[in-house]
């Protein structure tokens, strides 16, 4: 959950054990293996925190965390902002660990200030997480640590990624997309394959979408959402979502007509700095408006795709 990203050590658990909790009554479980996940460096210009969150959930699905609480330490971490912390700590249920957790230190006492606490009780969470040793000071040499397991990252060589063509932890660098998904076409069908039979491969599904010509092939995207509780509550990658639609309307590009588009905020708050930054507008030039806060397209919320479309696609399927 984001809440581990400020220091805060909390997960999900089912309706019974949390109305047992709230009657009073205790709760048993089995302690916890942690795996100690050690970040040094800094992200190079253009990586993004969602780049970040998919090397790391990668890594972790590979290390094997289910059960397992993962605790995120080193001096890399001070040079991600609390948004980035709070994004890797809510991927949580991707990589398969209980909890991703950060500990506090200079980073969310400046978040803390941000979003309005007194200066005299950001002193006092200070002094308090000082005098019981768990407040992480970067300037203090690294003490050693002890966890049931251990891995490394370093920032500098995470590079702008996507993940697919089905799971949120089968990561491809950017770069590699094109040559990772032709292969994908002739796999058997699984998480990496599809099984089309190479006579089908090149299939071009021509249609009329509103009276204009349109044509569909695999690969082609259908729909285009900015949306998951992880990106849209991140400053860095809404402001970025917002500059390239800029950027996209200068140079006269625009996203084809038929791809299903929306805009599914965080919060209201990112709403606000969208429109008092001049990009919304932007983003409603390329189709992306917003449809509403919360859950939608990552669990299917998509609504149905436009009718001509569906069909050029249930027909050639």
């Amino acid at each position: 959950d984001l809440i581990e990203g400020l220091g805060v050590a909390g997960w999900g658990v089912g309706g019974i054990e949390a109305e047992a909790a709230m009657l009073g009554q205790p709760m048993s479980m089995v302690l916890p293996g942690v795996v100690g996940f050690k970040l040094t460096g800094k992200l190079r210009n253009g990586v993004t925190a969602t780049d970040l969150v998919l090397t790391v959930t990668q890594m972790l699905r590979k290390h094997g965390v289910v059960g397992k609480f993962v605790e995120f330490y080193g001096k890399g971490m001070g040079e991600l902002s609390l948004a980035d912390t709070a994004t890797i700590a809510n991927m949580s249920p991707e990589y398969g660990a209980t909890m991703g957790f950060f500990p506090v230190d200079h980073v969310t006492l400046l978040y803390l200030k941000l979003t309005g606490t007194s200066d005299e009780t950001v002193s006092m969470v200070e002094s308090y997480l000082r005098a019981n040793k768990m407040f992480v000071d970067y300037s203090e040499p690294e003490q050693d640590r002890a966890y049931s397991s251990y891995l490394l990252l370093d920032l500098a060589e995470v590079e702008p990624c996507i993940s697919g063509p089905k799971r949120p932890h089968d990561r491809v660098a950017l770069k590699d997309m094109k040559a990772d998904w032709h292969p994908c076409l002739d796999n058997k069908v699984g998480f990496k394959g599809f099984a089309v039979p190479k006579q089908e491969q090149d299939k071009v599904a021509k249609f009329s979408f509103h009276g204009q010509p349109a044509e569909l092939k695999h690969g082609s995207v259908v729909i285009a959402a900015i949306t998951s509780c992880t990106n849209t509550s991140n400053p860095s990658v809404m402001l970025g979502a917002g500059l390239v639609a800029k950027k996209a309307c200068e140079l006269g590009l625009e996203v084809k007509r038929w791809i299903k588009t929306s805009l599914a905020p965080g919060s209201g708050v990112v709403t606000k700095y969208l429109h008092q930054s001049g990009l919304q507008k932007y983003l409603n030039q390329q189709g992306f408006h917003l449809v509403g806060y919360g859950c939608t397209t990552c669990i299917g919320n998509s609504g149905d795709l436009d009718e001509s479309v569906a069909n050029a696609i249930s027909e050639n399927d």
